[in-house]
């Protein structure tokens, strides 16, 4: 008998920074590294339910970059929900992919899923490197949380609200956005995760007891390096590494939701399910009855 209550998916692909070399036209690295990440999610027999684009689109937030990004995307066989990040320029992200803004002028949106809900923040604070999070979007949040207190409900954001030791892109846990947005969150008991990027690194925690995942980028990887940085010495360190794409697919299913990281890269498949192993497989199987 088939499953009842299929799962659903959501593909999270982000920090794409198309633009970062603008003059290098299609064969551009940052949107290569995209179209391989695409291509890998549309691979899947198991296609996701929608593809949410969870910030830094758009490198310099100028309008050819995100019309690139749109002419990638329009022709998938799932809705694609984008967002901003630090480096979006929201205006004209909006222009590009109109009918996300709410009435404060946010990039704020919740999609209804089949027994979830999925509210998609905005945390851009326009000409600054780190997030915002203000009493409007504060008391957006608030207002989706509790009109849905029953409902399964996943947060997206792009800054991640948490300190992850990685000193030059981490925030203070004292800024006044990243004490609103724990204060916000707190005691809702219908969050299952919150899902972000930001980082270029895959990273796993909790926020006010709510798991919390950081979802690797499409641009190169920040280099893990947990130093703290002095900004009068230049210590010659890495940075930026030129580490495989990401994307995630987040699987919910049976009220639980499970988080798969995968790296997009060309290597080899060093073993398929043949015949020769049936036996084992049937072996695992039994194994659950």
């Amino acid at each position: 008998m088939g499953d009842t209550n299929p799962a659903l998916l959501v593909a999270q692909i982000t920090d794409i920074h198309i633009g970062f070399d603008p003059d290098a036209g299609e064969d551009e690295f940052n949107y290569l590294r995209f179209l391989q990440v695409r291509d890998h999610i549309l691979a899947h027999e198991v296609q996701p339910d929608v593809l949410i684009l969870s910030g830094d689109l758009a490198d310099g937030g100028d309008p050819n970059s995100y019309a690139r990004l749109r002419n990638a995307v329009k022709d998938l066989p799932f809705p694609v929900y984008p967002m901003t990040g630090n480096h979006d320029t929201r205006s004209v992200l909006v222009k590009t992919f109109p009918g996300f803004e709410n009435e404060d002028g946010f990039v704020q949106y919740a999609i209804e899923l089949d027994g979830l809900r999925i509210l998609c923040l905005d945390s851009l604070d326009q000409g600054r490197h780190g997030g915002a999070f203000c009493e409007k979007r504060a008391a957006w949040v608030t207002r989706e949380l509790t009109s849905h207190p029953d409902t399964p409900t996943m947060i997206f954001l792009h800054h991640p609200p948490i300190v992850a030791g990685i000193d030059w892109m981490d925030p203070k846990a004292s800024e006044p956005w990243y004490k609103r947005f724990h204060a916000t969150v707190s005691g809702h008991k219908n969050i299952v995760g919150i899902q972000t990027g930001h980082l270029h690194r895959p990273v796993f925690s909790q926020v006010e007891g709510i798991p919390i995942s950081v979802t690797p980028a499409v641009a190169p990887a920040v280099t893990l390096d947990l130093r703290p940085v002095d900004t009068d010495v230049a210590d010659e360190r890495g940075i930026v590494d030129s580490e495989p794409p990401f994307y995630s697919l987040h699987r919910w299913h049976g009220g639980s939701l499970v988080t798969h990281m995968q790296p997009v890269g060309d290597w080899k498949t060093l073993a398929r399910y043949g015949d020769n192993l049936k036996p084992m497989m049937k072996g695992l199987l039994a194994e659950r009855m």
